[in-house]
């Protein structure tokens, strides 16, 4: 595998997914680990021609012969190109380069409610900008992805969990979403979609969970509760993320409250209804 020489790649020093990424270039290969460094670190003499707030968005590449500096899917393209020439002619095909760069901003500008930089007292002056689009967007997917694994998961309890119309989970995530929008508005607006995209970080994860019994029960028949005892589980390590979340973006405990209060709500409104079809 050849490394692309004399070349810079900047990351966000505040990014785990950034620092992961770029790592894992210099670790296959692709870098010399003296060709990554973190943008904040870097001096303004250094690289003139940066455009700082554009690399706290993308991860910028500098050519260190020229001082060029590209952006973004561009740069990750120069890496692979590198490495694995016969890929070159995909990277200038304009169809593939557009949807590469619609997926790398919808990740670039949700990173921080992906995985979230931890909080620090120094954290520096130039930040990620926020892109209402691609929150409204990443809350979208989220939710969709969410909904369709838990309306295949709960066929897996019956007799514990009432079976429910095809769209009910569809519904009960989307109001999660309306809910808990509604009270972070309340109390801290301005925290309001990145709140949010934390949220439905944990949802989403807490589907992904779900997805190994969802699919061993394609081969196995397996108990009610086993599959119910799994969701508890994970409906557990949502909550302890749900408390890290807010402790991480400082909105105290009302929210994680408002959280589980919805949940409850959702079954008793669930349980009362099934009854009433029982009598």
């Amino acid at each position: 595998m050849k490394a692309l020489k004399d070349h810079l790649i900047l990351f966000d020093a505040e990014c785990p997914i950034c620092r992961i990424s770029t790592k894992a270039f210099v670790q296959s290969g692709m870098l010399d680990n003296q060709e990554r460094t973190a943008y904040q670190e870097l001096p303004a003499e250094a690289c003139p021609m940066l455009d700082r707030q554009r690399a706290t968005n993308e991860i910028a590449l500098v050519n260190q012969e020229t001082g060029e500096v590209t952006y973004g899917v561009e740069s990750l393209f120069k890496v692979f190109a590198a490495s694995f020439p016969a890929l070159e002619p995909l990277f200038l095909f304009k169809p593939f380069i557009w949807l590469m760069s619609k997926i790398y901003a919808f990740i670039a500008f949700n990173r921080r409610v992906i995985i979230p930089a931890p909080v620090a007292v120094d954290s520096y002056m130039l930040q990620p900008t926020f892109m209402l689009n691609y929150r409204v967007a990443y809350l979208f997917v989220t939710w969709l992805i969410t909904a369709i694994v838990l309306s295949a998961y709960t066929p897996l309890m019956p007799g514990l969990l009432p079976e429910g119309s095809a769209h009910r989970e569809y519904l009960i995530c989307g109001g999660q979403i309306l809910f808990q929008g509604v009270i972070i508005s309340l109390i801290q607006k301005k925290k309001r979609w990145d709140y949010l995209g934390n949220m439905m970080t944990i949802s989403f994860g807490g589907a992904l969970l779900l997805l190994p019994v969802l699919i061993l029960s394609e081969w196995i028949n397996l108990h009610p509760l086993f599959c119910a005892t799994w969701f508890m589980a994970v409906a557990g390590l949502m909550l302890l993320a749900h408390i890290r979340r807010s402790k991480l973006l400082e909105t105290g405990w009302i929210l994680t409250i408002s959280w589980v209060l919805y949940r409850l709500l959702v079954l008793l409104l669930i349980l009362l209804n099934n009854n009433s079809y029982e009598i």
